[in-house]
């Protein structure tokens, strides 16, 4: 089997994205995406490459790149350099952008490096080129019904019925939730905030991985943020209601904005029973992936929290 690397170098020289010799070795992998460490000898870069889609796209890579390119003023984020659809021998599409070094996000002392994250890239201008979530707990639900339907198999039933059920709660108080956010703007959210999504390096703290940014409201950063099923995915914190008042104040002090903490809290509460949905819906259609054949990219210790998770809906739920 050819050697991955082989292939990124050989590729990387036939673009003429990089010049000279190029070094090539593995960074991380995700669910949908594989990302190695290139460099020519002048600049260190990511060279990413995408085998999945969560938003249904058939240009996956571009949606990521424009993304990229949406919210590079807010300087906390990669800046993206090239990307390629047609690249069978790799993937379903490749991107090359800035490497930015550093440590992931520890929740017990990186909060405050966190909010100014999001305030700075709340703060740029909505972009054409993203899906807009205007009705974030319909299309949300709908997404997650989807999800919940794609592997109506043997494995967790009793699952799928409580998130069945949850699912029509919350498409029931939708209106309510609508109605809610109808005098907040739209701003460009991230939406998967995992503390290893961040980077805290030495030149201060930056959000990785777009590949499913959409125009909405800014509580689906914020909640995903806050909810459980991220603080647990990588690391053993959990907010309590003191520290999330915490955050979200100082969020808004980041963001200078005039909204009262409780008011921003309550309205991330409703969110969070919305990204809990999805956040479970997800584990159980990944679950029949991963014990059924054929997926690309597989990790054991994610597929042991997607199990974990899935025996404790009910508590997440509550």
């Amino acid at each position: 089997m050819t050697d991955k690397c082989e292939l990124i170098r050989d590729y990387l020289q036939q673009s003429a994205w990089l010049q000279g010799e190029v070094s090539c070795r593995f960074l991380a992998a995700g669910e949908y995406n594989e990302n190695y460490m290139v460099s020519d000898g002048l600049r260190t870069l990511v060279f990413r490459i995408n085998h999945g889609t969560q938003l249904n796209l058939d240009k996956q890579m571009e949606y990521e790149f424009r993304a990229l390119e949406a919210v590079s003023p807010s300087a906390v984020t990669p800046r993206p350099l090239y990307y390629a659809l047609d690249v069978p021998q790799l993937g379903n599409g490749v991107l090359l952008m800035e490497y930015i070094a550093g440590r992931p996000l520890d929740y017990r002392c990186d909060l405050p490096a966190a909010a100014g994250v999001f305030a700075r890239i709340h703060a740029v201008p909505t972009s054409d080129a993203l899906i807009v979530q205007a009705d974030p707990a319909r299309d949300i639900a709908a997404e997650s019904y989807g999800l919940l339907q794609r592997y109506p198999g043997p494995h967790y039933p009793s699952v799928r019925a409580l998130l069945l059920d949850y699912h029509d709660k919350i498409v029931d108080s939708a209106a309510e939730m609508a109605a809610l956010y109808e005098n907040e703007p739209f701003c460009i959210v991230n939406t998967e905030v995992n503390s290893g999504n961040f980077i805290i390096g030495e030149q201060g703290a930056y959000l990785v991985d777009w590949e499913k940014a959409v125009v909405s409201y800014r509580y689906q950063d914020l909640a995903h943020f806050t909810i459980p099923t991220t603080t647990l995915w990588k690391t053993d914190f959990r907010f309590s209601e003191k520290h999330k008042r915490e955050f979200l104040s100082m969020y808004l002090r980041a963001s200078e904005s005039s909204l009262e903490t409780e008011e921003v809290y309550e309205k991330n509460m409703m969110m969070e029973r919305v990204i809990l949905l999805r956040a479970l819906s997800w584990c159980y259609m990944a679950y029949h992936e991963y014990t059924s054949a054929g997926r690309k990219l597989a990790h054991s210790d994610t597929f042991a929290t997607i199990t974990s998770y899935l025996d404790e809906a009910e508590c997440f739920l509550q």
